[in-house]
């Protein structure tokens, strides 16, 4: 689950104890409890002076996802988890088509060559908010193809949204949950950027924005049905924190790779590729600070290139999650990140909120 280069890593992540949920860097091989110094994820990532941060030993690194170490949990606590929709051109015609087909699997086949043929070429070479895009959209006015989506692919302003509650999100090795009534469905994997109280990017780690296709086809405006179930944000395993050996344009360059072992033997691969990213990180993150202010930091889910157009189970269905589905998502400086499909009323239930946290943490002394 680790960086190949974790050696030279700084890790910030949480694991169960039984005292509670306790952050933890891990550093040298050894996962250290810091709770003493940071009770919460969140302190610890507003801190200037990480370098210099340790704690008790709990484990060592060999121990992580074994019935031997501790449970690990995502590794965001008070931050609010934010997503940014449509910043690649391929989701973009995939949007598009979910527009279109209105949530139906078999009518979005029918649409896909057409509507890439006629805009794809032109979403790909276009940046967002400049006078090309606009002389674009007004093309694809003019010939009845514009959509909502494309205005957040190459208009002035990315979709930003909330993606989960504070203390939702589900970790490495968790269940991950889709709805139960939903029947086309995918995973999107992402990077995730941290931003710290005073809107600084801190570090970055892997993310699950699990989608759910035909509710938000059906109607735009059910995309928190489509996107904030139990268990349907799942983030990890650790973050790594920038400094010499991981910067920003790590992540401008990073290569996720999603593969999917269903229980039917069924296997499929995908890729999403950082640098086909429409919009700079760094600008989906001024966008996201531009009228509201995180003052325990926030989370941002950065798109997905990836969109499933392999069948399934039926000709010109497409992809979509069948229960017992193992989805790992991958990059060799942030690790791997794996969890097993359910439904969202199947997974175990979010029950420790805010106030279980700030009473966990008055109980254990570490709150003043």
């Amino acid at each position: 689950m680790l960086p190949v280069d974790h050696a030279q890593a700084t890790l910030v992540g949480r694991v169960l104890l039984d005292a509670g949920p306790t952050p933890v860097l891990v550093r040298g091989g050894d996962v250290l409890d810091v709770s003493g110094t940071a009770p919460t994820a969140a302190d610890l990532l507003d801190r200037d002076d990480l370098a210099g941060v340790t704690g008790p030993r709990i484990c060592g690194v060999a121990a992580l996802g074994t019935a031997d170490g501790p449970r690990l949990l995502a590794p965001v606590d008070l931050q609010v988890i934010k997503a940014c929709g449509v910043t690649f051109a391929l989701s973009a015609i995939e949007r598009v088509i979910e527009e279109r087909a209105r949530g139906d699997a078999d009518k979005a086949s029918e649409i896909r060559g057409d509507l890439e043929a006629k805009v794809g070429s032109g979403i790909r070479s276009v940046v967002p908010g400049s006078t090309g895009a606009a002389s674009l959209k007004t093309a694809l006015i003019d010939a009845g193809m514009w959509s909502q989506y494309l205005e957040v692919a190459i208009g002035p302003d990315a979709e930003v949204f909330t993606k989960a509650p504070v203390l939702s999100a589900v970790g490495w090795g968790d269940d991950v949950g889709i709805r139960s009534d939903s029947d086309w469905n995918n995973p999107e994997p992402e990077v995730v950027l941290i931003v710290d109280s005073k809107g600084n990017p801190r570090g970055a780690t892997l993310g699950n924005d699990v989608n759910l296709r035909d509710f938000e086809g059906r109607s735009a405006l059910l995309l928190g049905k489509a996107k904030d179930n139990n268990a349907s944000t799942a983030l990890g395993p650790f973050i790594r924190l920038f400094d010499a050996s991981f910067t920003m344009d790590d992540v401008r360059s990073a290569v996720v790779d999603l593969q999917i072992e269903g229980p039917e033997g069924y296997r499929l691969s995908g890729t999403n590729k950082m640098s086909e990213i429409s919009r700079d990180p760094t600008d989906l993150v001024r966008q996201a600070l531009s009228e509201h202010q995180y003052p325990d930091g926030f989370a941002l889910f950065l798109g997905t290139l990836f969109a499933p157009v392999q069948d399934r189970d039926h000709p010109g269905r497409g992809f979509t999650h069948k229960e017992g589905d193992m989805v790992r998502i991958a990059t060799p400086k942030l690790g791997a990140l794996v969890n097993r499909v359910t439904t969202s009323k199947a997974a175990p239930p979010w029950e420790f909120g805010i106030r279980d946290l700030m009473r966990n943490l008055v109980a254990r002394g570490l709150l003043a």
